[in-house]
């Protein structure tokens, strides 16, 4: 048994005099302690009006952290549905046709719908997904830019406009970039040569397209330079080419396309002085700086002014000037590529007619 000596505690008397007769000093109450503000829990016990504290501010908790938890749930629901579309479409395209190295070889297999499927040219580490137009003579086009109806903001830096961006959609309803690094490896994967198709839509309605041979888009230590041998034909026009605006006699050369290196606002490689893309708010094959733009700015109903351009002044919209002038945007536009020997198929070869050769005047 322990006994208590209280003789024990007589060297703690002076102590306890002094706790003592400083708690009497101070009590802690409502009105000198549980006060909300910057001294709570610095000069009182932080138990005190801890009660009040959490009843004056949980009700704003608990409502933003139910905001919360709904955002969590739709991405939570976004994601799995997107997982789900992905399944799906494997499911409908099994692995070992996952190696196909483009549309037209998806075609050869069998497939007759055009929608998502999954492709892997020869240098590429994995497959991806892309857009294959598919018509009823074997055609398939591999789709690399759609606009629609200017949902996608194309005001993207050098990394977006790599890996991609926008949305791939199986009835192709929606806007997209597919990447440079995807076309550099889908254009350089054999000697096969690619036909680009460029269609476009103005906003009465009429449509015009321009067909180029052996179009090639370099690595990303070149700057996914544009490159192609000849303009074949087309409603729309050769703006590749370069066009004379008159502003200058060197226009057309200095709006050219061939040769050119793409460009974004936070990665300049065109020949301007300035930076066009970002002049222009997106990226492209910039020269000093375009004839053709089709990921230029969306301008409802097409016809737009400098004024509206912004600061600069420049003619920033989805243009190609052979087909529309400079203040005429496209109302839509697709970028689409398929081996060069398709042409020959019947329901393409429209435009082989006028087909031109470099140096062709």
């Amino acid at each position: 048994m322990m006994v208590l000596r209280w003789c024990s505690w007589a060297p703690l008397g002076p102590l306890l005099s002094l706790l003592f007769s400083t708690s009497m000093a101070y009590i802690a109450t409502r009105e000198n302690c549980c006060i909300l503000d910057e001294r709570f829990g610095s000069y009182c016990p932080t138990t005190c009006g801890i009660a009040d504290f959490f009843n004056k501010y949980h009700l704003t908790m608990d409502n933003e952290l139910k905001e919360m938890e709904r955002i969590l749930q739709q991405v939570t629901n976004s994601t799995g549905t997107v997982e789900h579309l992905i399944q799906h479409i494997q499911s409908l395209y099994p692995p070992e046709k996952q190696t196909l190295p483009n549309c037209q070889d998806i075609a050869n297999k069998g497939a007759r719908k055009s929608g998502l499927y999954f492709i892997k040219p020869q240098r590429a580490q994995e497959s991806f997904l892309v857009y294959c137009e598919i018509d009823s003579y074997g055609n398939g086009w591999t789709v690399l830019q759609r606009r629609l109806d200017g949902s996608e903001d194309f005001k993207k830096n050098w990394v977006q406009y790599k890996e991609g961006f926008g949305h791939l959609s199986p009835d192709d309803t929606t806007e997209f970039w597919l990447g440079n690094e995807k076309i550099h490896l889908i254009t350089t994967q054999s000697t096969l040569p690619y036909t680009l198709r460029i269609e476009l839509e103005d906003w009465s309605g009429k449509k015009g397209t321009a067909d180029y041979a052996v179009f090639k888009v370099g690595s990303e230590e070149d700057k996914y330079r544009l490159t192609y041998a000849y303009f074949i034909g087309g409603e729309a026009g050769d703006a590749f080419d370069g066009f004379a605006f008159g502003d200058d006699a060197s226009d057309k050369s200095l709006t050219s396309h061939n040769g050119m290196r793409f460009s974004t606002y936070d990665d300049d490689n065109d020949k301007f002085e300035g930076n066009c893309a970002e002049e222009d708010g997106s990226g492209w094959w910039m020269n000093r700086c375009h004839a053709g733009h089709l990921n230029g700015k969306y301008y409802i109903g097409g016809v737009y002014t400098s004024k509206e351009a912004g600061p600069a002044g420049y003619d920033n919209g989805i243009t190609w000037v052979t087909w529309r002038d400079r203040w005429y945007s496209m109302k839509k536009t697709a970028m689409k590529i398929i081996p060069f020997n398709r042409l020959l198929v019947d329901g393409q070869q429209h435009n082989l007619g006028s087909a031109k050769q470099v140096g062709d005047s």
